[in-house]
């Protein structure tokens, strides 16, 4: 899977996608949560003969809700599981945003 499907597949949930941050202006203001974002984070390419022998590409898709709100990590999760793409998943309360975010940390072979 690559980057571009995994955001398709993403915005297929029914909730604002970006990569990395929501662009905010006066006339494009921030979505209300809850929301996701996603993004690289390093890679953990395989190596063999002195070369990257396969890419894999680690990234963070986050959940933000306002609410501690299982049924929307739950159909994030489901959509994980569709796509064959084990996570880990991380909790935090962002005290001066007033938000939860859910980390999922997902690989992707190839893309």
């Amino acid at each position: 899977m690559e980057q571009s499907e995994l955001f398709v597949e993403l915005k297929s949930l029914g909730m604002p996608v970006t990569y990395s941050h929501f662009t905010v202006t006066e006339k494009n203001p921030a979505p209300a949560p809850p929301f996701i974002t996603f993004q690289f984070a390093y890679s953990s390419d395989m190596i063999a003969d002195n070369q990257n022998y396969v890419e894999i590409g680690n990234y963070q898709v986050e959940l933000y809700t306002t609410k501690k709100d299982l049924a929307t990590e739950k159909k994030v999760q489901d959509k994980l599981k569709e796509l064959g793409l084990p996570y880990s998943k991380l909790e935090s309360w962002l005290d001066d945003e007033k938000l939860y975010q859910i980390l999922y940390e997902i690989q992707l072979i190839g893309g």
